[in-house]
């Protein structure tokens, strides 16, 4: 406790009026004689508190800070381990927050709006895969609506794989070789030769160059007479549009359309009595399936068709019989009861487009089971070697009828307009048609009993598939996983070819062994 100099005032005041005036001095006197024993006896006291406990600690004080060190360094490992714990800790729960912000950033990238859909979502591989071998192969089977359900980005792919697929990858990578100025090796020129199958290897480039001039031509001569009447329907720039995509869908006869944005899957059914849509459709469609070949012999022979080759001779004739005789029978068959121009359009419209193009007016699940299996024949025969079209071709069906009337009628060989037919082109026209036959059926069996649904459904799909047309029942969206990739085995092996792959895997001839 200490006492201030106004509390010394206030005891001397107290003092003086108790004590009185006379006794302060002596009182005084007393109380300083006291003080300074106390003095005496205190200075005695702290030498001997200093002496007698003061030194000893010091003296204990030495040993106690070298017991207490190790301690200390003890104590300070300890505060540095709980120190790196902490932080090991602090780490691991910034690497998890690390860690989620990238999976957030990773799912948000997944979560982007793809640029082929109309509506943003997220396309399967599944669904992806079997467009674009649909496209590419020039078929026209789908799992998604082509009109509502991909992008004007997404059908602009489309597009482009069926322009690619319908003239070759062949023909677009020679023409790119000629373009960018480099030379055509003789490799180049023979897998070019059997690509258009060409007669020869000679002026292939020069053919090369008229394949892709002509059929620029006929696609924008096309897409000028369908686009009045899309541009009066769907507007002038969406007009323009339908027409390109038409026209060079029907040419490639690849059976891809837009007309879904009135009814999914519709296909043309909304044109099935509109004579320009229908008869430039068909134009395409025919002119496409000819073959290359056929082309220059029209432009060098025009009218002169004792001057055409064998091959477009027969080309001619087969393709001529496939679209009349078919036409009769759904004409007096399957469409009676409709009125009668539209009964001539529909039935024209369907013996054309099996082969192979996938378009339709008429709703093909309303036909008889003799008008699908007539159907499902025509795409199994296909269009013509060195065409935009698939299938067995029709050279392949008239080899095998005219080597069966000539064994009918006991001819050692078979002949074509005066001319013998090789015994190779009858052996590769033979394996051609098992192969098909083969595929076809059993890819139907294996998806009529995966799906369980009935054969001649199944049936149809696979001709469809492997035929490269695109015509469908509507069950090609709702199928399996396995069902999907039958279907683009089938695209795949339609629109390469048996023998293609086949003669890939075998390097040289083998010898028989025995000859009779």
């Amino acid at each position: 406790m200490k006492i201030g100099f106004t509390e010394l005032i206030l005891v001397a005041i107290v003092a003086f009026v108790v004590i009185g005036p006379d006794k302060l001095p002596e009182y005084a006197r007393k109380l300083g004689k006291m003080l300074r024993e106390l003095k005496k006896y205190t200075g005695a006291a702290s030498e001997e508190i200093q002496k007698n406990v003061v030194e000893p600690l010091n003296e204990i004080q030495a040993p106690i800070k070298e017991a207490v060190a190790p301690l200390t360094d003890i104590k300070k490992d300890i505060d540095d381990s709980m120190k790196d714990v902490t932080k090991s800790f602090t780490n691991i729960g910034k690497t998890s927050k690390e860690e989620a912000k990238k999976a957030e950033e990773v799912e948000e990238v997944a979560e982007l709006v793809p640029i082929a859909t109309k509506s943003g979502q997220c396309t399967s591989f599944l669904d992806a895969l079997f467009t674009a071998t649909s496209a590419v192969c020039v078929t026209g089977l789908v799992v998604n609506d082509t009109a509502t359900y991909w992008s004007l980005f997404g059908q602009g792919v489309i597009l482009l794989l069926i322009q690619i697929g319908g003239m070759g990858i062949i023909t677009i990578a020679i023409a790119i070789a000629v373009v960018s100025g480099r030379k055509i090796g003789l490799m180049q020129r023979s897998t070019m030769q059997e690509a258009i199958s060409a007669p020869t290897v000679g002026g292939i480039v020069r053919r090369t160059q008229f394949i892709i001039r002509t059929t620029i031509l006929i696609e924008i001569i096309g897409a000028v007479l369908l686009a009045p009447v899309f541009c009066r329907d769907f507007g002038f720039w969406k007009g323009i549009w339908y027409s390109l995509f038409h026209s060079i869908s029907a040419f490639c006869n690849a059976g891809f359309d837009l007309i879904g944005i009135r009814t999914p899957f519709s296909s043309l059914t909304s044109y099935s009595v509109q004579p320009i849509v229908n008869l430039v459709i068909m134009v395409l469609i025919v002119v496409g399936g000819i073959g290359f070949l056929t082309w220059e012999d029209i432009k060098n022979h025009k009218w002169h068709l004792k001057k055409y080759r064998m091959q477009s001779k027969v080309i001619f004739m087969v393709t001529g019989l496939l679209i009349f005789l078919p036409a009769l029978y759904f004409f007096y068959f399957e469409f009676s009861n409709v009125p009668l121009m539209e009964r001539v359009w529909v039935s024209l419209f369907q013996s054309v487009t099996p082969r192979t193009a996938g378009f339709n007016t008429a709703d093909l699940t309303l036909l008889s089971e003799v008008g699908q299996m007539l159907i499902i024949i025509l795409m199994l025969i296909g269009g013509s070697p060195g065409s935009t079209a698939g299938g067995m071709k029709t050279t392949t069906l008239a080899v095998l009828v005219s080597s069966a009337l000539s064994v009918f009628r006991k001819k050692e060989h078979t002949h074509f307009f005066g001319r013998r037919i090789p015994d190779d082109t009858i052996k590769n026209a033979a394996t051609i048609f098992l192969m098909y036959i083969v595929l076809f059926l059993v890819g139907g069996m294996v998806i009529s009993s995966t799906e369980d649904i009935p054969l001649m459904t199944a049936l149809f799909e696979t001709a469809s598939a492997i035929g490269t047309v695109g015509l469908s029942l509507g069950i090609t969206p709702d199928l399996g996983l396995v069902s999907h990739i039958i279907l683009i085995c089938l695209m795949f092996f339609g629109r390469v070819g048996g023998l293609t792959l086949i003669f890939a895997t075998i390097s040289e001839k083998k010898p028989n062994g025995s000859k009779y």
